[in-house]
């Protein structure tokens, strides 16, 4: 196993844990931002108000998404564990 081999293993890790994560973080952070708009619009300076939105709208991507997500790590994990003969020897 060369230092290239363990590169592109970690490389495709970070790339499939960015592609799972970022609708979730996207979509956290346009709900924070909206949320953030109407405090400052109302003068409400509750620090907790952001959570419940925050969590039903990662939750709703989760049901959503879930199911696709979960596929793609499958795939990934799959084609790990199909390309450990090669790597070792």
């Amino acid at each position: 196993m060369t230092t290239d081999t363990i590169s592109t293993i970690a490389q495709e890790a970070v790339w499939v844990s960015l592609k799972l994560m970022g609708p979730m973080m996207i979509l956290s952070l346009a709900v924070g931002l909206v949320v953030s708009m109407f405090q400052a619009a109302t003068s409400i300076q509750e620090q907790t108000l952001t959570f419940i939105p925050k969590l039903m709208a990662v939750i709703a991507v989760l049901m959503i998404a879930g199911p696709g997500m979960l596929q793609m790590m499958i795939d990934y994990f799959q084609s790990l564990i199909r390309e450990i003969p090669s790597l070792i020897g």
